[in-house]
């Protein structure tokens, strides 16, 4: 009978066992130390229901998969690929005899889509779920998907250290809850003396007072192998003791170099582990008592506005900083110094959001495409959000893995058996026979942490440099680390394989190549060196002089997307000639015609266009009219009005409308049009555009008679009504035409008094309900009066101005009967 290891899981096996004997899911709650990963698929070996089958356990790291079937196979006395093997890309360990088959990434994913029902498989384990990983999150939809429809069967165990337990059970349709206790040492937690300033030397000074202070190996928490090379550096430099080893723990370092950091220190030497957040869980290593943190970590955050990511170094949650803590109490009682501040630990958010709301989509969208199904018929503990599914599925029909429909296509099945991003895949597949170890040394480098390093302070983000450094060929400026090459080949000669005869691109070009997978990021270079703007219309920069910017168009791989200007990373040149061949038909070609401001007339070329860009353009002498027509429209609406030449008839009429609208009732206005400046200017196109036709330039607007096309917006009866009740003059006793001021309020004429000798009333409009203002001039055009009531005037005031006229105008006749005097525009009246 197998001897399970005394850890404190042991006590809750019963239960465990129970719970998937009788709901076929559960969900186990157990802290860091407890033994779930180690003992748990181990206990469940020997269950009825297992009968010949296997058990799958999904880990969301490599280093973490790998640790624990090792440790798995060690209880068993056997090597991994016996009854405990594991798989991930590049690497497995499993025979005919495996049953429990510890597995990483894409890889459950892989094995649902080959086989729906799994059915060689009894149970399915999530292992440290609370990091809710993408594939996690796919993997367990899928499962109950599968347990659902196919295999009711199918058992699932969901495990965490840090979970809303609850939540989950409830995905798991009311799956029975677990928890174990742990066997936790006690840890102290020590702050800063001060706020930290400086991250690393923060880091660094820590970590000796750390020496000085504690016993035992420490384990450092950092966001990512920059800073871990950073801290290393500060800590050789200021000297350490010699029995003290400084060794680098993250994913992208070798199975060999990971083992060194996780095995215990030989002949009484102490360990500083610099890690990642690779190490907060699954992983106990031996002799580490004290744990600095740094309390930071790198998330990339996806923008699906702009298709791009961003790379940010953010606090950990409150979570996470637990989980850190607690590395130093699982084997003794221990140390956790933090690098911040209890104040900034009050500030930390409580989880970390789950990579499924801020991921890049397109590998799920795919994925369940070829489940399938879409998102919704799917259970999630948090469902996909919906502007990234949107982009994701654009993009996979961009790539031409999904056709109008949204359903997969043939090539779309073929990405999928790939097993890498659907941009990776593209390009694999699009790559023939002399480009396909290119295409494979780019998608290798691609989905691996770049393995070139420029000096520090400096980028070169040449991909072709990259290509020339894996060939062995020496490149200035680019140091490669040898264990990522060595990986990076190895992959390459992966995809090579997989891959097989590709169809489009025919010669080694790694720009072409590119274009296939990131068409979307195609870039022309704008103004100033270094600038360009995509093919998705954002725009990018190179973070520092570069030798690529030099070149006209480059496809960029891989962005950090910035709050102005994404941050060009990695990309390759691609000339003109190269790339209007590779797009062929998918340039549209365009008339583009625009209002030019500064030469006051239309422009027009044609340009053959990719999305945002423009790869050629000629100018053209006769555009479309239905083009030209809006650009001029555009143009009137720049200059404003004015520069429509507006007549003095003109603008009577718009005053006199302008009134008759003001002193009707709303709804008789309503039958009148506005002809403001406002109004006009924001109908140019309705009265104006059908007479502009063949109009280009400034100087062509006087040929336009617009005065007869603003009175053409008045019907005939409307016309006539407008002379009736609004005339645009006043004819005196004089038999003068004197012009009304509709502007004025009331409306005003102004006239000499002379020529109304004999006008008993005054003057009215809008069918006698407006009193005209008579201005009275002297002979001299000076006003003398205003009035609105002429019989009183002439009863009363005229007396008082006829003295006064009489005595400045003496040749002029000033009657003393003005009701029966001739009126006269001249001297004196004619006898």
């Amino acid at each position: 009978m197998l001897r399970l290891p005394d850890l404190p899981v042991v006590a809750i096996l019963d239960d465990l066992r129970r719970a998937l004997n009788e709901g076929r899911r559960a969900v186990l709650e157990a802290p860091p130390g407890a033994g779930k990963s180690t003992v748990v698929p181990l206990a469940l070996l020997d269950q009825p229901w297992m009968a010949g089958k296997r058990i799958v356990m999904l880990e969301p790291r490599r280093l973490a998969a790998r640790a624990v079937a090792s440790r798995l196979a060690t209880t068993l006395g056997e090597a991994p690929g016996e009854t405990v093997g594991y798989r991930m890309r590049l690497e497995s360990r499993v025979g005919p005899k495996t049953r429990i088959e510890v597995v990483t990434e894409g890889i459950l994913t892989r094995r649902l889509e080959r086989d729906p029902a799994l059915e060689d498989t009894a149970l399915v384990i999530f292992d440290e779920f609370h990091e809710r990983s993408l594939a996690a999150d796919l993997g367990l939809a899928l499962c109950l998907d599968a347990a659902k429809n196919l295999r009711p069967d199918l058992r699932i165990l969901v495990m965490s250290a840090t979970l809303d337990g609850e939540a989950v059970a409830r995905l798991l349709d009311g799956a029975a809850r677990i928890t174990s206790r742990g066997r936790m040492y006690p840890v102290d937690v020590r702050y800063p003396r001060r706020p930290p300033d400086h991250l690393e030397r923060e880091v660094a000074a820590t970590v000796r007072r750390a020496v000085e202070e504690e016993s035992g190996d420490l384990l450092v928490f950092l966001p990512g192998a920059p800073e871990i090379r950073r801290v290393a550096r500060i800590l050789e430099e200021t000297g350490m003791p010699p029995d003290i080893r400084v060794l680098p723990l993250y994913g992208d370092l070798t199975p060999q170099a990971q083992q060194e950091a996780l095995e215990p220190a030989r002949n009484g030497a102490r360990k500083i582990i610099l890690a990642t957040s690779i190490a907060e869980t699954s992983l106990t290593i031996e002799g580490i008592r004290v744990v600095v943190d740094s309390g930071r970590s790198r998330r990339t955050t996806f923008d699906p506005a702009s298709g791009m990511s961003r790379l940010e170094t953010v606090p950990v949650s409150l979570a996470a900083a637990e989980q850190r803590r607690g590395r130093a109490g699982r084997l003794s009682a221990g140390v956790c110094y933090r690098v911040y501040t209890p104040a900034d630990e009050r500030r930390l958010p409580a989880a970390t959001a789950p990579e499924i709301l801020i991921a890049d989509l397109a590998p799920l969208a795919l994925d369940l495409a070829a489940w399938g199904t879409d998102a919704a018929s799917l259970a999630w503990l948090d469902a996909p959000p919906a502007a990234h599914l949107s982009q994701a599925r654009s993009l996979l029909a961009d790539l031409g893995a999904l056709d109008t429909e949204g359903r997969i296509t043939p090539l779309g099945r073929r990405m999928v058996e790939l097993g890498v991003h659907p941009r990776l895949a593209r390009m694999l597949l699009a790559a023939g026979p002399g480009a396909k170890r290119m295409a494979a040394e780019l998608a290798a480098i691609l989905s691996e942490r770049d393995f070139a390093r420029p000096p520090p302070g400096e980028r070169l983000s040449s991909l072709e440099a990259r290509l020339d450094l894996l060939a062995g060929r020496s490149v200035a400026g680019l140091v490669a680390d040898r264990g990522a090459v060595s990986r990076i080949k190895r992959l390459a000669q992966l995809f090579e394989r997989d891959a097989g005869r590709g169809s489009e691109v025919l010669t080694e070009d790694a720009g072409r190549l590119l274009l296939a997978a990131y068409p979307d990021r195609l870039a022309r270079r704008r103004g100033e060196s270094g600038r360009y703007v995509l093919a998705n219309g954002r725009g990018a920069a190179f973070q520092g002089p570069d030798s690529l910017s030099r070149h006209e168009f480059i496809v960029v791989a891989e962005l950090d997307g910035g709050d102005r200007e994404a941050r060009i990373q990695l990309a390759a040149s691609i000339d003109r000639e190269t790339l209007l061949e590779a797009l062929g038909n998918r340039l549209t070609q365009v008339e583009r015609v625009e209002w030019n401001d500064r030469e006051c007339r239309i422009t027009a070329c044609r340009e053959s266009r990719f999305g945002s860009l423009v790869l050629d353009d000629s100018a053209m002498t006769r555009p479309d009219p239905a083009l030209a027509v809006p650009a001029m429209v555009k143009g009137i609406e720049a200059m404003g009005i004015a520069c429509l030449g507006l007549s003095t008839a003109t603008a009577s009429l718009r005053t006199r409308v302008a009134f008759l609208r003001s002193v009707l009732s709303p709804e008789e206005a309503a039958e009148w049009p506005d002809l403001s400046d406002t109004q006009l200017l924001a109908t140019l196109g309705v009265w104006l555009g059908p007479y502009l036709e063949g109009i280009t330039r400034r100087e062509h607007l006087a040929q336009l008679d617009i005065d007869s096309i603003l009175t053409g917006s008045l019907t005939h009866a409307a016309r006539r009504t407008l002379e009736e009740w609004v005339p645009s003059h006043l004819v005196v006793p004089s038999g003068s035409r004197i012009p009304i001021d509709y502007a004025a309020d009331p409306p005003r004429v102004s006239v000499r008094l002379q020529e109304v000798f004999g006008l008993a009333k005054t003057p009215t409009v809008v069918k006698g309900r407006i009193a005209l203002a008579l201005e009275l001039l002297s002979p001299a055009r000076r006003p003398v009066q205003i009035t609105r009531d002429l019989e009183s005037f002439w009863s009363n005031g005229y007396r008082e101005v006829k003295k006064e006229l009489k005595g400045r105008y003496p040749k002029h006749h000033w009657p003393d009967d003005p009701l029966h005097a001739q009126a006269t525009a001249r001297v004196r009246p004619q006898r």
